[in-house]
């Protein structure tokens, strides 16, 4: 079934398969970071199984509506024109439906969870032909979600059986609609941030379409300032009738974990290229060294298969599924003790000593070693006795060896135009330049190798800037491009200079 939607830019088609449902592909050619898709959301608002928030702008802690006394806090209060409508308020008063608080700190208010789907059925009175052309046709896995007993009934008692009893919604929505539209936003919601940095869900049912692939071709970025609108750009080149995918779980996780992810909340098994090697495109981002022989690695027989052996490349040795999966478990805790020690030089030793002693289990390039190093980078330069001007010139290259090997990752993962290979290229260029410098002033570089490093260390800026330009200003990614853009400046400006020196 196709859908027409009213886009202020839309260069898609939507096609149809057995496979993948609709999904959509590129009208014509598209150049890398070219604008495939802008809409604004259908319905937004705060995330399931979250804390209690304000129904306008999602921070925590919040007072409660004078009008109908759910959670909002004293600004949104004074503001006609934010989330919590008068629609919605309007159900709560009429019905009584009284909100109870929950003790300060508690983590999950099971009586939000019924906020999105009554904005989206509310938005599905307001806009009948929309919610007919492209809402309604949207996946929901009613009968996969239903073998799930203990998740259904919960969605059906908070939701479905809330909104009709004690909001007294039953005449104007059947318990089948409410579930359908549960299911519509487990499947296929967006997670955005509002400009204050508060996290919410938005669906999009156009962009939504989108197909998955563990190697994404299309790069979204969601606008706070502009009403939460979405725009869909080609991360690279792509063809004509081209088919475009975004990634439904986190490209950094290895195939066991994203395969389990998509299995759980998306209900089918990923057969991209990527999953489908044994080796992820080569990267061995799964791969375990082999305890049997000193040079082989152990890869998953067949990666799809969550019962799959790990059989050594080289020797031939095998181990079993479930003594892989008892070893990371084991591997990923002591990561996850390490995440949990406050920012600090212990933090940071820890990561370092992890890193170290898994060299002998995993492939240098694996998803936990890949992650550690993350960790690493955001630390270098930032932590107590790590600060970036007092680090010495070991150091510094530690930090750009770090982010050379986690950039290496990305270039397969998340080609072209991605927010985390901006982050990791402007990371980069700080270490670059303190060391072009120092070695400079120490006399081990001369005027032009000096100038030719900065040049590097620009390029790099260069490309960061070019990714985050299309974020909302801001955003975390947007502040972030304005600071590379200065000191973008301040570098040409230095290396302008030290060329006429040297001419």
């Amino acid at each position: 079934m196709k859908s027409t939607p009213t886009l202020p830019v839309n260069r898609t088609s939507v096609q149809w398969s057995p496979v993948c449902g609709r999904y959509l592909v590129a009208q014509g050619p598209v150049a890398g970071h070219g604008l495939l898709i802008e809409e604004l959301p259908f319905a937004l608002g705060p995330k399931c199984n979250g804390p209690v928030v304000c129904l306008g702008c999602y921070e925590s802690d919040p007072n409660l509506c004078i009008e109908c006394g759910w959670p909002l806090c004293e600004e949104c209060s004074r503001i006609q024109d934010n989330h919590h409508s008068k629609q919605e308020c309007r159900v709560f008063q009429d019905a009584r439906a009284r909100f109870f608080n929950l003790p300060k700190g508690s983590n999950h208010c099971p009586q939000l969870d019924c906020i999105m789907p009554l904005r989206v059925l509310l938005a599905k009175e307001a806009n009948p032909a929309r919610w007919e052309s492209e809402v309604a046709p949207m996946e929901h896995h009613e009968e996969e979600r239903k073998q799930d007993a203990d998740l259904w009934h919960a969605d059906r008692v908070n939701i479905a059986q809330y909104l009709r009893g004690p909001c007294k919604l039953a005449s104007r929505f059947s318990e089948e609609l409410i579930m359908q539209v549960v299911g519509v936003l487990e499947v296929n919601a967006f997670e955005a941030r509002t400009s204050r940095g508060y996290p919410l869900r938005c669906l999009y049912p156009y962009t939504g379409i989108l197909a998955h692939n563990c190697v994404p071709n299309t790069s979204r970025s969601i606008y706070p300032s502009e009403g939460f609108k979405i725009r869909l750009r080609a991360m690279v080149d792509l063809e004509e009738g081209q088919p475009l995918h975004h990634s439904y779980t986190y490209t950094l996780d290895g195939s066991a974990q994203r395969q389990n992810h998509l299995r759980q909340g998306k209900y089918f098994v990923c057969q991209c290229d990527r999953c489908l090697d044994p080796t992820e495109l080569e990267t061995h981002f799964s791969s375990l060294k082999c305890g049997q022989c000193a040079e082989g690695y152990q890869v998953p027989w067949q990666p799809t298969d969550s019962d799959t052996s790990w059989n050594c490349s080289t020797c031939g040795a095998i181990t079993s599924n479930p003594e892989v999966q008892a070893m990371l478990q084991s591997l990923q805790s002591e990561v996850n003790t390490v995440q949990a020690v406050d920012m600090g030089p212990k933090r940071l030793e820890e990561a370092e000593r992890l890193l170290r002693k898994y060299k002998s289990l995993l492939h240098p390039m694996h998803y936990i070693a890949t992650g550690l190093r993350q960790l690493l980078i955001e630390m270098y330069g930032r932590v107590q006795g790590y600060e970036m001007v007092q680090l010495p010139d070991h150091q510094l290259e530690r930090k750009a060896q770090l982010c050379r090997e986690v950039l290496q990752v990305l270039n397969s993962f998340e080609p072209g135009l991605s927010r985390t290979r901006a982050m990791n290229l402007y990371e980069m260029h700080v270490p670059l330049v303190l060391l072009a410098k120092s070695g400079f002033i120490a006399n081990k570089l001369k005027g032009g190798e000096l100038r030719a490093r900065l040049v590097d260390a620009i390029d790099l800026l260069k490309e960061c800037v070019e990714i985050l330009e299309f974020e909302d200003q801001s955003s975390q990614e947007g502040v972030l491009c304005g600071v590379a853009k200065q000191a973008l400046k301040q570098l040409s400006l230095s290396v302008e200079g030290l060329g006429s020196e040297l001419d």
